[in-house]
């Protein structure tokens, strides 16, 4: 199998500019990179290695690069139950940029909700609904606030 890195960052690119156009961020690719990041890094938190990999082979490889960028695979799930937690979270992964990128609660989630709308394109409805059932009842709207079928 070659690796063709230029078609990755071709297909990442085009990625990054429709993502960025559905959080409204068109001019702003990067806060929007840095955005995907952090929920892919908070959903790892959540969700069992195993949902992880099988989500993962959904991905192309641009994301799975997002996805796995500093990951260390831990057996105890992080215990977030309610969708503040979860911002916080996702905050955390983001650093010092944190205030900047997700302003308040409200952006955040509209966020994290278009994050996953977006991701539809890849991941298939069965593996959504798997990742949804991995979630706290808090959180399980996440998934599919934006009618996702």
């Amino acid at each position: 199998m070659a690796l063709n890195f230029n078609q990755y960052a071709k297909e990442a690119n085009t990625f990054l500019k429709e993502y960025a156009e559905e959080l409204n961020l068109e001019d702003n690719p990067d806060k929007a990179a840095r955005i995907l990041s952090s929920v892919l890094h908070g959903l790892r938190e959540i969700i069992s290695i195993e949902e992880s990999l099988q989500l993962l082979s959904q991905l192309p490889m641009f994301l799975k690069a997002v996805y796995v960028n500093g990951w260390t695979a831990k057996q105890r799930k992080n215990k977030i139950k309610h969708m503040e937690q979860f911002i916080d979270l996702v905050r955390s992964h983001d650093g010092v940029t944190s205030i900047y990128d997700f302003e308040s609660n409200e952006v955040a989630e509209h966020y994290i909700q278009t994050t996953f709308f977006v991701l539809r394109k890849y991941i298939s409805p069965g593996e959504m609904e798997d990742i949804r059932d991995e979630l706290p009842k808090n959180l399980k709207n996440i998934i599919f606030d934006k009618s996702f079928f």
